[in-house]
């Protein structure tokens, strides 16, 4: 899918490495565009924590799908509990997963509030939790909102517009990882601990 559209992928800092064999790690990043499952995957392979309705999108949905992806229902509030079971039993069986906590998209240009319910997860599993800062930039430095994949804009749309482009390139920071079981007992408030990712994630963009 990257070659599909010429997207560049460009990483930094604590970047996971094929050596690392890495397990029980749950990666937690800000989300832009449907191209950041595509850009995460072509590093690590992880099972992605994503809404409902991504399982019906043309040919994401299916690959998703094929990645062995969660999905899950966010209007169903009684049902968080499952949710949060369900992760944290994928992670203590072993799996690497990623989830992107604003809950939605943005054009790049802003980060929403982190939602904090699978941080539990984590938590739970004594997992290991990887924030990734995700960027599109121009060749001004600037935001690509081009790329991104967000409010009305459909998905054809939003293939259009990166097909359009001559060298469309994506950003992932990798920022040092956190380890749950090193933590003290009062940092593992899931509470805390994801407005700390945030924090961690909004100061890399300088959002």
């Amino acid at each position: 899918m990257l070659i599909a559209f010429n997207i560049r992928v460009i990483s930094y800092g604590h970047i996971p490495q094929e050596k690392d064999q890495l397990n029980t790690t749950m990666f937690v990043a800000n989300h832009i565009s449907w191209t950041d499952i595509h850009a995460l995957n072509s590093l690590i392979a992880l099972r992605f924590v994503a809404k409902y309705e991504i399982r019906s999108w043309p040919v994401i949905g299916y690959l998703t799908y094929k990645a062995n992806a969660l999905f899950i229902d966010r209007d169903k509030r009684q049902d968080a509990g499952r949710i949060v079971n369900t992760v944290a039993h994928s992670l203590s069986a072993g799996d690497n997963l990623c989830f992107f906590p604003e809950g939605t998209t943005t054009d790049g240009t802003e980060i929403k509030r982190f939602k904090s319910s699978l941080i539990q997860a984590a938590i739970q599993s004594n997992a290991t939790i990887r924030p990734v800062a995700i960027r599109y930039p121009t060749p001004s430095g600037g935001a690509n909102i081009g790329v991104a994949y967000a409010g009305e804009t459909t998905m054809h749309e939003s293939m259009l517009s990166i097909l359009s482009q001559k060298h469309p390139v994506v950003e992932l920071h990798f920022l040092v990882p956190i380890i749950i079981s090193e933590l003290a007992e009062q940092d593992k408030d899931r509470r805390a601990l994801t407005q700390h990712i945030e924090k961690l994630i909004r100061n890399t963009l300088d959002l």
